[in-house]
């Protein structure tokens, strides 16, 4: 159970990440009508990239401590 808790939280934030890199990205470059979040804020994108990046080494590295 350990395990795919585990691979759950790392799939969440991947996913996270994915997301407002993307809505930051479209942002940066003018495309605001078709950005996932309508580009609302670049810090709060950019917060999430980090925190998201910190939750996916969190999760691989417990991960690697299960087996």
């Amino acid at each position: 159970m350990p395990k795919a808790l585990c691979l759950i939280s790392l799939v969440a934030s991947i996913l996270i990440v994915v997301l407002f890199l993307a809505d930051a990205a479209m942002g940066f470059l003018g495309m605001q009508d078709v950005a996932p979040l309508r580009s609302a804020n670049l810090m709060m994108d950019i917060a999430f990239v980090v925190l998201g990046g910190v939750l996916i080494y969190l999760s691989w590295a417990t991960f690697r401590e299960q087996r």
